[in-house]
């Protein structure tokens, strides 16, 4: 099979039912996994993207963009479900793809979700840092801009920021179990402010805010009309982003036969009713145009200060300003969640990864106490950590979801083959409607992806150009399933991947200096070319040598 090799079922099932001190705790009952869906999917995206969307994109059919992007989630979670269900094994969209795939797409998708997981973790611990100095203020407590910012934001090192991705890590390197309880309470406090903020608001909502309810196109592609509301759902799909970490827990969760499909369908519903409702609201209580600007990052606290009654003057006096305050500790709370599960997450890849060879043993090793792959977990804190306390915050929020958006539609396209390949496996979950849910999660996902930005497909290129050289320098010659290195059957397909995402860096590096303008920075556009140049001189030298 060469790089295309498959990993044998059987060996899934060893892998899934092994026991013992060095082995992951299974401590996780369905519930636990819910809360640990919503602790993830409720964060960063519904309190700072939603009134940029709303106010540039959508209008108030922001809500119509949350039910496309969670129609897409819905498919692909279903697919997710199935495979959950019959690969308990930690690895989420990795795993399920060497059992179907092959090696080489496996890995593809694997170091595509530790990009995202990666990015997510950083981004939310910078804003996470800035969303405590807003807090320490109105406590009337001050913190030098020098330790709360990088030095390309004015600062010298955030500080709050590498503390927050150290608290985290220490909490998964103690235990699952613990980190858990931690993340339930959490999650009672999001979710609990949320309602508040339904409840309250709901008897502000002026019905005229809602009249274009899909304001007309101003001509330009993805501003407003149907191409809005499309552009508006490719980016709010960030908000989504998560669930699938639910299934990276599957071997630290009790029967996940029946407990992974429960997790990962639940916590999406119950996030997309919450979404739809808190759009809805916000849109209702002011004009979405109010969401313009800076002040868009921060669209809770302008729904809040229009919950009021105007003065003589015309000024609204808001009815509940102490809810600011609440929302802000909520969200410090909320992050925290956000940042422990992703950082989860990306450990457990790199787990499966580990296990199978295409990374260094290192990041297999769990540690005998605790039961926790304990070094990557240190590893990755002083990785996120450093990148939180020296990147600037939009750098770090540049790259959006469109790595995972490529993992959903290759693991419902992966649904397809295994239902052809694997029909006599035994599984608790069947996703319905085969072949429409997988083809319909491909389209919506691709469908998400074309209307994201020139510059995010950029990063994406760069990003695989950088896992295959790894997969070609240390992965296919570690491979457990079959060695042989150069040797492998498949070097012809691997050269032409190569060379094809070669070709994309240019694309996508015009296509991006066309969108932004000629005169603009061409650093993007340099940095793809460099990448195009050594990577086609070095995948046609692989070609011409064999």
């Amino acid at each position: 099979m060469g790089l295309f090799i498959r990993k044998p079922f059987e060996a899934l099932q060893a892998e899934a039912n092994a026991s013992g001190e060095k082995t992951l705790k299974r401590v996780l009952g369905p519930w636990s996994l819910v809360a640990l869906g919503v602790g993830v999917i409720i964060g960063a995206g519904l309190f700072s993207i939603t009134g940029t969307v709303a106010a540039g994109y959508t209008g108030p059919a922001i809500t119509l963009s949350f039910a496309i992007a969670a129609l897409g989630c819905c498919f692909a979670g279903l697919c997710y479900a199935e495979f959950a269900s019959m690969i308990p094994v930690a690895g989420s969209a990795y795993t399920y793809s060497y059992a179907t795939m092959g090696e080489l797409i496996a890995w593809i998708i694997g170091w595509d979700l530790v990009l995202e997981y990666t990015v997510a973790a950083t981004t939310v611990s910078i804003s996470w840092s800035r969303y405590l100095v807003v807090f320490l203020e109105g406590l009337n407590i001050h913190l030098p801009q020098a330790l709360t910012a990088c030095p390309w934001d004015g600062g010298i090192v955030n500080i709050p920021a590498f503390f927050i991705v150290v608290l985290m890590s220490l909490f998964l390197m103690r235990g699952t179990e613990g980190s858990s309880i931690f993340n339930g309470l959490v999650v009672f406090l999001k979710v609990s402010v949320i309602l508040i903020f339904v409840v309250l608001g709901w008897q502000y909502i002026n019905t005229d805010n809602y009249t274009p309810y899909i304001p007309a196109n101003t001509g330009v592609l993805g501003e407003y009309g149907l191409s809005g509301i499309l552009r508006g759902a490719a980016i709010v799909f960030f908000a989504f982003l998560g669930f699938d970490a639910v299934s990276t827990a599957a071997q630290e969760t009790k029967n996940p036969k029946r407990n992974m499909p429960i997790g990962i369908l639940v916590s999406l519903l119950v996030c997309t009713v919450l979404y739809m409702v808190f759009a809805h609201v916000m849109t209702g209580v002011t004009h979405y145009t109010s969401f313009s600007g800076q002040q868009g990052i921060a669209p809770v606290a302008i729904a809040i200060e229009h919950m009021g009654q105007a003065n003589a003057a015309g000024v609204i006096q808001p009815d509940y300003p102490w809810l600011n305050r609440a929302i802000v500790l909520a969200i410090l709370f909320g992050y925290c969640s956000v940042i422990m599960v992703t950082l989860l997450g990306q450990s457990r890849v790199f787990l499966s990864m580990s296990h199978d060879g295409l990374l260094p043993p290192f990041f297999s090793h769990i540690n005998e106490k605790f039961r926790t792959p304990a070094r990557s977990n240190f590893l990755f804190m002083i990785i996120v950590g450093l990148l939180a306390a020296f990147v600037p915050a939009r750098l770090a929020g540049e790259m959006t979801s469109i790595g995972t958006l490529m993992a959903f539609t290759l693991v419902c396209a992966a649904v397809l083959v295994v239902r052809r390949t694997m029909p006599d496996v035994p599984r608790s979950f069947k996703t319905p409607l085969v072949p429409l849910i997988p083809i319909s999660g491909i389209l919506t996902c691709l469908c998400m992806m074309l209307f994201l930005p020139a510059d995010t497909w950029i990063r994406l290129v760069l990003w695989m150009l950088i896992g295959l050289d790894i997969y070609v320098a240390y992965g296919m010659k570690h491979s457990k399933l079959e060695h042989g290195g150069n040797n492998r059957r498949g070097q012809p397909a691997l050269n032409m991947i190569g060379l094809t995402l070669a070709i994309l860096c240019v694309i996508t590096g015009l296509w991006h200096q066309q969108t932004v303008g000629w005169n603009e920075s061409k650093t993007l556009l340099i940095i793809s070319f460099v990448f195009a140049f050594t990577h086609c001189t070095y995948y046609m030298w692989r070609m011409w040598r064999k």
